[in-house]
């Protein structure tokens, strides 16, 4: 079963989402330039809101290169500072037996997706092998002084037992975030994890020009000095818009399911990940130039479609861009007429249900489901899905 979340969100003054050279992201699109926020920052606001609504901190993952040096903290028996060389070297002597290289700074070559207990599950190889380990490290430090400066080390494939360890180690079975959206590892496609969820970059439902802001800033002890002029010490520009955007996400909860350990016929870990998700998605903001610009908005209309297959983005309802002052009522209306529209054309076998909401009112959709809070919203949605599977 299939749960689609169609969002509308207006932001005042902002820079959420930046580019190269700092402009808020854009995209051409109905032969305009729209504004836009990248499906990856989305995720990323999303995600770290798990833990609000329901999902334990073992529920989730992180994503680091530093699985080294947390690991080689956990054998030295402490949280923060430098670990002993020592301990980092029989670190990163198991992680080249599991199949993974470390690069500069004792950074791993990929920014691992990880079940929070990898460091653990590593330290742990580590202890078990520490003799092997050490032996290997000393005789990788002394042919490195035999090697010609500058010389590649080679690669070398672990073994199946390393395989099944580093299995365990990269194990990511209760995180939920990483069952919604996904791992790769570029070398290992044993680890890579298939996403459950799919993530649209929000676009502007109408075109948008970038702004300029032309800031000044005074030192405050400037004016005790004689010798000084009243200008400012510091000037400079930041780049803004204000926009409507259409959001859109969907998440496979067979596949969900698939990702995740269920331990018992009443664990209740997928219907909790898809509460969490859905809430995530309408509360999370993006951080960008937030502390200068406070864009701080909450969705004005959401739409839920429980399905059995197929997918519907409905960004083709503002490939003609809204255009007036009433942005998001003009929006809201094509939004939803678009829906309708596919449905009579296409058929609506495969709706199991829709769930509409907003803050000012229900949704003016016929066959909709219309509830009154974000929490209702959610639960409705969630035991619709559950129900058909």
């Amino acid at each position: 079963m299939i749960i689609e979340l169609h969002l509308l969100q207006s932001f005042p003054t902002s820079n959420l989402n930046r580019d190269d050279v700092g402009q808020p992201k854009t995209v051409t699109f109905g032969g305009v330039t729209r504004g836009r926020i990248s499906s990856q920052c989305l995720k990323r606001s999303a995600r770290t809101q798990f833990t609000r609504f329901g999902l334990g901190e073992d529920e989730t993952g992180v994503r680091t290169k530093r699985l080294l040096l947390a690991t080689a903290r956990i054998l030295d028996g402490r949280t923060e500072g430098e670990p002993a060389a020592e301990t980092k070297e029989i670190v990163r002597e198991g992680l080249r037996r599991l199949g993974f290289k470390v690069a500069e700074k004792d950074l791993t070559q990929y920014l691992f997706f990880l079940g929070r207990e990898a460091a653990e599950h590593l330290a742990d190889y580590c202890r078990r092998h520490r003799d092997a380990l050490e032996k290997a490290a000393a005789a990788r430090r002394d042919e490195e002084k035999k090697k010609r400066k500058g010389s590649k080390e080679k690669d070398s494939s672990p073994d199946a037992a390393a395989v099944e360890e580093a299995r365990r180690i990269l194990s990511a079975g209760r995180a939920a975030d990483i069952a919604l959206f996904g791992r790769m590892i570029a070398n290992n496609r044993d680890f890579n994890v298939d996403a459950a969820s799919q993530v649209a970059h929000a676009i502007s439902t109408h075109a948008v020009a970038t702004e300029f802001d032309y800031y000044t800033a005074v030192d405050d002890l400037k004016a005790a000095e004689a010798d000084e002029d009243a200008g400012a010490d510091m000037i400079g520009t930041v780049d803004f818009n204000a926009a409507c955007y259409y959001r859109y996400a969907n998440v496979d909860l067979g596949q969900l399911e698939r990702n995740l350990d269920i331990r018992a016929d009443d664990d209740d870990v997928v219907e909790r990940a898809a509460k969490a998700w859905i809430k995530a998605f309408a509360v999370a903001t993006p951080s960008g130039k937030q502390n200068s610009m406070a864009a701080h908005t909450r969705p004005e209309a959401l739409l839920a479609v429980v399905r059995d297959h197929g997918a519907w983005n409905l960004a083709n309802a503002f490939l003609k861009p809204v255009e007036g002052t009433d942005i998001m009522g003009e929006s809201t209306e094509r939004m939803l007429a678009h829906f309708s529209d596919l449905n009579a054309f296409y058929g609506s076998g495969e709706i199991k249900a829709v769930v509409g909401a907003s803050p000012t009112g229900a949704l003016p959709l016929d066959g909709a489901d219309s509830v009154a809070s974000l929490d209702a919203f959610t639960d409705r949605t969630v035991a619709a899905a559950l129900e058909k599977r």
